[in-house]
């Protein structure tokens, strides 16, 4: 009797259970796409009020979130395609499933994506034609749900407008990787084919010639483009609108673009242009110089990261309209429709119980279209484009129309003056090596063993790129570009990466002119990075009674010096081909291991001390060898050579920080020169990076390699005699 209650008890028990995950699955059957649908738009929301703002915020939260929005966006509408897609069975006279069927084509607007952000990174671009095959496979899907739901119910029309205002989001988004790839953006700056003049008409009229006896020479017409010098050289009324905020900036800004676009295509731009450039540049202020460079930069990271390659055009405008037109236009025939009370009861929705949660859902993603419709009409009317063009004009429509959208940018936290996050990451050596950053479940990441893969980012800080570094920046650019006459001077100014400064301040001592001349550039980073620390450290002492001219340099250096290193611990791919990694690693472990012997040092400040008290009379190398690469103690003997500049060479301190400000600077603008346009078009999504700011700025005043030559079109004439 007792075994017959137990297994009965057991069967009872499972049957119960059985029933229980029934249940569930029926409930999560029902929820399964309801859910997904809502989450997709959702993230919709999510990528076009943060997609844009990366372009000025460096945050790696926001970074991460972004991120996985933007992989999350696609990847949920595809799967709800998909389940809407295997529900058209047996459900072609099911009016719920003709309010289902709605979202197909609503699913195909959101994989079209938000004009704010078509790519997370330039790899996206690069897969345009992936992104077309998905569009086709897409598209069939949408189509395909909403042909197994058509009947003769007027509902079923509402679908087609949609499936339109679909095709062309994602069409523009297809459309608008293309132009950001590569090959797309390159192929859209460059000039019609020229064949030069007629050859061949030219030769046969000189044959004609000679034949009837004449004697033809040669007569050379020189044909160049006119200069012009001063963007208000044409009059008054060039001036832009005083009304618009960054008016001049913008118009220099467009008027200067090709240069920065020949830039990042790899692309050489005209002997005009850059004279044009350079002239402009030397006469600006440095204030105006890097908003005009703000300006062309954010025009080039919405050229490759949005839609603005089709957005700012009258076709993108007019594909706009129609989408918005679509949407707008389904929606109040929806409404129509389902609020007419005897269509309502002739579809069948009474006593359907859930009926009432689809049309919420149908209801929310119309209302979102349209919103995310017209956040992206604000967004467009704050762009630079817009703002340019307004500028342009000066009327009471124009101001009137700025005051409005002023007030949306308010409402709506968007902002067109706001174009980079005007700050510099800084990574410091031996703050590195001394671990006294708390890192929250520290224990766990190496219990998992991604430790590691995380720590260097512990440590990277970011600090506000000060007006005074902007200006010494702008003023040592500046007297370069003086000699700055041809390709050959070009190419020496980037080259030097030190010793310009060195020269020109008369340094001789031989370990701080090695420490440039004779070593690589990651290995002069290093050498520097830690040698500024430490005389920073040095003179922390002395802080109070030092001019604030000594002190602005000190600040300015250790800033430079801080970002430099972060450029070849973080960003390598930013810098020169190098072993920098592995200099810095076999550093840090000599650091550790002086560390290590005396754990009573915590401070930064007394680590300085401390080596500093080394005696470094005999080379590193000679006691050492080759085997290790540290240069902590070659670093430590520089050091001490640029404090021998205050005994020795009777130096100031102001002189000799001045010194180390300019080198720095130097070192900056000769690893911008030799970074790639991609390299500094990647760095455009992570809130900007001074380093791109300064080769564009090199570029400008004509410090650099990319231009071409020829100062015209060379050509003759017939001279008959």
């Amino acid at each position: 009797m007792f075994l017959i209650v137990v297994v009965a008890s057991v069967v009872y028990s499972r049957e119960t259970e059985s029933d229980h995950h029934n249940s569930l699955a029926k409930v999560w059957n029902f929820l399964e796409l309801r859910i997904l649908v809502a989450i997709s738009l959702f993230l919709q929301m999510l990528l076009i009020f943060l997609g844009n703002r990366r372009k000025y915020i460096v945050d790696k939260r926001l970074k991460l979130l972004i991120w996985f929005t933007y992989l999350s966006a696609d990847w949920i509408a595809t799967v709800a395609l998909g389940i809407l897609s295997k529900d058209t069975k047996d459900h072609k006279t099911d009016p719920n499933f003709l309010i289902m069927a709605i979202w197909a084509p609503f699913l195909l607007v959101h994989l079209g994506g938000p004009d704010t952000i078509t790519a997370y990174s330039l790899e996206d671009n690069q897969l345009w034609p992936r992104r077309t095959l998905e569009l086709v496979y897409q598209l069939a899907v949408a189509v395909y749900v909403v042909y197994r739901s058509w009947n003769k119910n007027p509902l079923t029309y509402v679908t087609v407008p949609i499936v339109m205002a679909g095709i062309i989001k994602y069409g523009e988004r297809t459309w608008s990787l293309r132009s950001g790839s590569s090959n797309g953006f390159r192929e859209s700056i460059l000039p019609h084919p020229d064949p030069g003049p007629n050859y061949a008409k030219f030769m046969d009229d000189y044959t004609a010639k000679k034949d009837e006896g004449y004697h033809v020479t040669l007569d050379e017409v020189n044909e160049t483009t006119p200069m012009v010098l001063d963007h208000n050289s044409q009059g008054e009324t060039n001036i832009p609108n005083p009304n618009i905020p960054d008016a001049q900036a913008l118009h220099d800004g467009f008027k200067f673009y090709n240069i920065p676009e020949c830039l990042f295509a790899d692309l050489i731009f005209s002997f005009q242009d850059h004279t044009n450039s350079q002239l402009f540049f030397q006469k600006a202020m440095w204030k105006d110089a890097f908003k005009v460079i703000e300006v062309e930069l954010g025009l080039i990271y919405d050229m490759l990261y949005t839609k603005a390659a089709l957005t700012y055009s009258y076709r993108g405008i007019f594909l706009k309209s129609v989408s918005f037109f679509c949407t707008l236009s389904a929606f109040f025939t929806f409404s129509f429709l389902i609020f007419k009370q005897h269509l309502y009861n002739e579809l069948g929705f009474k006593g359907h119980k859930h009926m009432n949660y689809d049309l919420i859902i149908t209801f929310v993603l119309f209302i979102g279209a349209i919103i995310l419709e017209i956040y992206a009409v604000i967004v467009l009317l704050s762009s630079s484009w817009v703002m340019n063009w307004m500028s342009k004009h000066k009327n009471k429509r124009v101001d009137l129309l700025y005051k409005f959208i002023s007030f949306c940018q308010i409402c709506f936290k968007v902002s067109h003056t706001i174009r980079w996050s005007n700050k510099m990451s800084q990574f410091n050596l031996i703050r590195f090596c001394l671990k006294d950053e708390p890192i929250k479940t520290i224990e766990i990441q190496k219990i998992l063993r991604i430790h590691n893969f995380f720590e260097k980012s512990y440590y990277q800080k970011t600090k506000r790129v000060s007006e005074g570094l902007k200006e010494l920046i702008f003023d040592q650019l500046k007297d370069k570009s003086e000699e700055a006459i041809n390709i050959e001077a070009c190419k020496k100014l980037c080259a030097h990466k030190g010793d310009r400064v060195l020269i020109k301040w008369n340094c001789h001592i031989r370990n701080i002119n090695q420490s440039i001349k004779e070593v690589e550039f990651d290995q002069s980073i290093l050498l520097w990075h830690i040698a500024t620390d430490l005389c920073y450290s040095s003179d922390e002492d002395e802080s109070q009674i030092l001019n604030p001219v000594a002190l602005q340099s000190r600040e300015k250096s250790q800033l430079l010096s801080d970002y430099m290193l972060y450029l070849l611990v973080i960003c390598p791919f930013l810098l020169p081909n190098g072993i920098g990694q592995i200099r810095f690693e076999d550093t840090c472990a000599e650091v550790d291991e002086l560390l290590k012997e005396r754990k009573y040092i915590r401070e930064r400040s007394k680590v300085c001390k401390m080596i500093l008290r080394v005696n470094t009379k005999i080379s590193p190398s000679e006691v050492k060898g080759d085997r290790s690469k540290s240069v902590l103690f070659d670093a430590c003997r520089l050091a001490k050579s640029l404090e021998s500049l205050e005994t020795e060479e009777n130096w100031s301190k102001e002189r000799k920080w001045e010194m180390i400000s300019n080198i720095w600077v130097e070192m900056l603008c000769h690893a911008a020169s030799q970074c790639r346009g991609f390299h500094h078009a990647k760095q455009l999504s992570q809130g900007g990076e001074l380093l791109t700011h300064v080769w564009l700025l090199m570029a400008h005043l004509g410090i650099t390699e990319q231009f071409q030559i020829s100062k015209g079109h060379v050509r003759v004439k017939l001279k008959l005699s």
